[in-house]
Parts: C-alpha cells; sequence; structure tokens
C-alpha cells in the first residue's frame, strides 16, 4: 500500500481546534451567541466606546493608542506562545503523532454569551430521542463487502510473500522456517525499528543476537531460521483492561517470551507516520515485526532441536500481542492512493490478518461505554480536566456524530478519520457492535473470545480460566494461578483522577440514551444480556 504524498494519519486527538467542513453542527447549536476564531469585528475596540468619536480620541492621543497597540500585540504573543509550548509539552509526554488531516476542517466555534455554567451543562441542544431513531434507521448499513483475498493480497505483495500458506504442523504457534542468505556474522537485528526505538526491545535483541547463529538449522544444505506470527491478538478496546490481562498472561510458562505488548503494527507503523520532535518515521516491514516474536521462536526451536531443558514443552509455546488499536484504527484507508472517493474502508486490519492467518485466536475486551469513555478521558487529558469540561466535550461530539449521520451511513461515521480527529473525546470507540460485526465478517465466532471488564474485576479467576480454556493452555500449578490472581492490578485510575470524583449526571444520561442502541445490537449478535449495561 502506499501513501498520499506528505499525508500520515494522527493516533490520538493532539489537536482538538478544528472540525470537519462537511459536517456542519446541528441547527440548535448555535442558539447561543458564538465567534469563531476568523471572527475578527470590533474584537479590538473598547467596550462602550461610541465609534464616532473614536477617531477623535486617537487624534487627541496618537501615543497612547501606539502603546495600547503595542502592548496589545506583545501580550497576544506571550499568550500565543505559553498556548504553542503547552501543546508541545502535550505532544512531548504522549508520544502524539503529528499528521495533515486528509480533509478540509474549518475552525472551531467558541462558545461565547451570558449564560451560566449551570445553564450551559443543562441546556445540550440534542434532541436525544432523534438520533437514537438514526442510529436504528441506519441498521441496514452497517453490514460491509468483505474484500476478495486477492484484491487484499494485490495491496502488499511484499508482506504476503513473506508469511507462507501453512505453518509447521507439529508447533502451536503459527512458525514456519525462512531461508537465511549472507554471512552469519550480520547483526539481524541492526535495523528493526521497534529496537532502535524501545530500550526493553533493544536489551532483548541484543540478548538473541548472541544466540542468532546457534539457532539456524541446516536443512538440505540451506540454512534456515525459526519465524513466528502470534498465536492470539488481544484487539481491544482502550481502558477496558488489555494491560491488565496481557501482564498476567505473560505469567504463564508457556508464554513468556513476549517482549512488547502494543507493538501498533497492524494499524499504524506498517504504513508509516510522523512523529513530533523526531521528523518523519518510516514504515516497519513485516521483518521488524516478525523479530517481535525471536525469543519464542528460538526456545521452541532450542524444543525441537531436542535441546529443551523441560521447563516447558517448546511445541506448547505461544506468542502473542495485545495492541488495544488494533480493533478499531483503520485510519490509514484515508492516506491510500484511490481511496479519495471511498466513504468507508476498502480493507480493515483483520481482512490483513485473516488472509495470512485464518486460524488466528481474538480476544476483545469491553467495558460500559459510558464509563470506558471517561475513563478514556481522564487518562489521555492532561491538564484542565474536570467533570464539566467532559461533559462540554461529549456534547460537541454527539452534536458532531449526529451531524455526520444526517449525511451518512453509520459505518461511514464510526470509520471517518475527518470525524475522529475533530472529536475532542473518543466517542466512536464505543460503539462496539459495529467493530464486533466487522470482525465477524472474516473470523468465525468461535475464534472470538470477547469478554467484559466488569467480569474480570468481580471474578477474576473464573474469567482468567474462560481465557485459558479459549486459548488451549494449562492446567496450571496452584503456585502460578495464586500468583495469577493475587498480582495487583495494572493500569488502574490515577489518585490525582480519582479526586476529580465521577462524570456529571447529566453526562452519564446523555451517553447512557446514546449508546444504547449500540449495546442493544452488540447484546444480540453477542446473543448475552450483559452487553445491554442497563443503566438505573
Amino acid at each position: 500500500m502506499s501513501l498520499k504524498h506528505n499525508k500520515h494519519w494522527s493516533h490520538t486527538h493532539s489537536d482538538y481546534s478544528y472540525r470537519p467542513q462537511n459536517l456542519p453542527l446541528t441547527d440548535n447549536f448555535g442558539k447561543r451567541s458564538v465567534r469563531t476564531f476568523v471572527d475578527f469585528r470590533h474584537t479590538n475596540m473598547p467596550e462602550g466606546l461610541d465609534i464616532k468619536g473614536f477617531p477623535l480620541l486617537c487624534l487627541v492621543n496618537l501615543s497612547c493608542v501606539s502603546k495600547v497597540k503595542v502592548i496589545s500585540f506583545l501580550v497576544g504573543l506571550v499568550l500565543m506562545c505559553l498556548i504553542m509550548a503547552s501543546y508541545l509539552l502535550m505532544w512531548d509526554r504522549k508520544g502524539l503523532l503529528l499528521s495533515e488531516f486528509p480533509h478540509p476542517f474549518r475552525p472551531v466555534v467558541i462558545m461565547t454569551g451570558a449564560t451560566t455554567a449551570e445553564d450551559s451543562l443543562d441546556r445540550s441542544f440534542i434532541d436525544v430521542k432523534t438520533l437514537v431513531k438514526m442510529i436504528n434507521s441506519n441498521e441496514q448499513n452497517t453490514s460491509r463487502k468483505v474484500p476478495d483475498e486477492k484484491d487484499v493480497i494485490n495491496t502488499d505483495p511484499h508482506f504476503f510473500s513473506v508469511i507462507p500458506r501453512h505453518f509447521l504442523p507439529h508447533v502451536k504457534s503459527p512458525c514456519w522456517y525462512e531461508e537465511l542468505s549472507g554471512d552469519l556474522g550480520t547483526d539481524p537485528y541492526k535495523n528493526n525499528r521497534f529496537s532502535l526505538r524501545s530500550k526493553s526491545f533493544k536489551n532483548v535483541c541484543d540478548h538473541m543476537r548472541a544466540r542468532f547463529h546457534q539457532n539456524v538449522c541446516d536443512i538440505d544444505g540451506k540454512r534456515f531460521r525459526l519465524r513466528c506470527l502470534p498465536y492470539f491478538y488481544i484487539i481491544g478496546q482502550p481502558k477496558c483492561g488489555t494491560t491488565d490481562l496481557f501482564h498476567r498472561l505473560l505469567m504463564l510458562p508457556e508464554l513468556k517470551f513476549n517482549t512488547i505488548k502494543e507493538p501498533h503494527w497492524w494499524t499504524r507503523k506498517r504504513f508509516g507516520y510522523i512523529r513530533f520532535k523526531k521528523g518523519f518515521q518510516e514504515r516497519f516491514p513485516i521483518e521488524d515485526y516478525l523479530d517481535l516474536f525471536d525469543l519464542a521462536a528460538i526456545n521452541i526451536q532450542v524444543g525441537i532441536s531436542g535441546n529443551s531443558s523441560g521447563e516447558h514443552r517448546a511445541n506448547e509455546i505461544i506468542t502473542g500481542e495485545a495492541s488495544a488499536s488494533t480493533m478499531w484504527d483503520n485510519q490509514a484507508w484515508s492516506y491510500l492512493h484511490g481511496n479519495e472517493e471511498q466513504t468507508e474502508p476498502p480493507f480493515l486490519a483483520q481482512d490483513f490478518i485473516h488472509a495470512v492467518q485464518p486460524g488466528a485466536k481474538i480476544i476483545i475486551m469491553l467495558r460500559d461505554p459510558v464509563e470506558r469513555l471517561y475513563s478514556d478521558y481522564l487518562y489521555f487529558t492532561l491538564a484542565n480536566k474536570s467533570a464539566e469540561d467532559f461533559h462540554q466535550k461529549v456534547v460537541e461530539c454527539v452534536q458532531l456524530f449526529q451531524s455526520c449521520l444526517s449525511e451518512r451511513s453509520l459505518r461511514s461515521c464510526v470509520y471517518n478519520t475527518s470525524l475522529f480527529n475533530a472529536m475532542p473525546v473518543r466517542l466512536t470507540l464505543g460503539m462496539y457492535f459495529v467493530f464486533v460485526l466487522d470482525w465477524l465478517t472474516v473470523f468465525q465466532r468461535e475464534q472470538i473470545l470477547v469478554l467484559q471488564l466488569e467480569d474480570y474485576a468481580a471474578n477474576l479467576r473464573k474469567t482468567l480460566k474462560t481465557v485459558f480454556d479459549f486459548l488451549g493452555v494449562g492446567p496450571l500449578s496452584e503456585q502460578v494461578e495464586a500468583s495469577l490472581t493475587k498480582r495487583p492490578m495494572s493500569n488502574t485510575r490515577r489518585a490525582k483522577d480519582r479526586i476529580l470524583g465521577p462524570m456529571l449526571p447529566a453526562t452519564r444520561n446523555l451517553l447512557s440514551q446514546f449508546y444504547q442502541p449500540f449495546n442493544s445490537k452488540l447484546a444480540n449478535i453477542l446473543n448475552k444480556k450483559a452487553f445491554l449495561w442497563s443503566y438505573s
């Protein structure tokens, strides 16, 4: 796949100051007085001053006016520098990716006027009943046309030439032998982009490099190395417990050879991106991604060669990764050649995974989408967080989505890159059923395990048993099982965020009504009422 010239995408919400031109606000959004960044009418006019008398005043004291202009300019310059500095700090801390948007944007409308804070919270200017009807009426447009496998393969011939059609039958993980060429003394990890940007993985590469020649095998006079893909993928969603589950799975004897939890390769790094401060970052080739699982491949090869220590059965070692973007992030399609007129992604990440690995196991973790969104806001917003600020951002997002639905299909709005980048909070990530339905178009139902964070937290031992059965690992020793269940929870809410308390009741009510039709469809396709997240 080739990228549009000088166009790369943003993975997070680093810039909330823009909104799509083709997504106008709802009519009732403008019931209060508004001013845009490009509205400079009378912005420097002193309040209450007679306009006709203003020139005469200037003639009386030109020096005063000059000083006022100079001071105003300097104050504005200082404020602009402070704002830019704050954004720079946010980008550096979050590692946000800067990109040029694929569609034109317009300046954000700034709400002003004499309304009180309480007034602005109570008046959302959203007809929720009408919005829910719009969502339900789009149900027939949620199915997708699965692309032909030949079309998927033609998007990246090199990628599909590296991975064979069949894997070793006696090894649980999807592994195969890759022929080596050149001098064995050459560093196989020298140019790996993951190692260049991750100190922990660089250390792993240093360890594997020292043992590399020992694990090269000769077959019919040719030299080969063992390569592996992930046996399972924890694909989403963010703030739903994926980090905690992955770290617990790493305690299993069969799984302790994984190195990076979230490579984000299928959805992001294989396309290329721009990272602030470091400039353009080239694509991460498939070879770099496969290197992430070499530690497991080396240990599997040791077992195949008969040199296993007996600590574990090498052919039972499994690999996996937990990129929470794999389920939903398909923004790359907006930047590919030939997609300018497309309203929905022609290819999704699951199309590529299924094409090379039709037997992959998929784990999805979900939680109440209302709570997920608030947790996501608290985690990714670095400054000026409050329940009131969250409420205003939610209102803006719902309005933007409603405007999109008035012109486009539901799937088109869910996957719309411009809309996603314009939203100040990630509202669309809670529309679970759209994403789950799309994964079910290529993978069989028995290959996908959908978990609830609420069940995971309430009965950890039972949920882990479900995961172990799904992955075919165990039985576990009492010691390992005790360690798994006693391990403290990972990635919990920060203390400074807990002080902010819960979201406002008005926000919860709005989001509950908004997500209800999505939850209903999810519960229907999974045949489990618990996914209704019935709100009291």
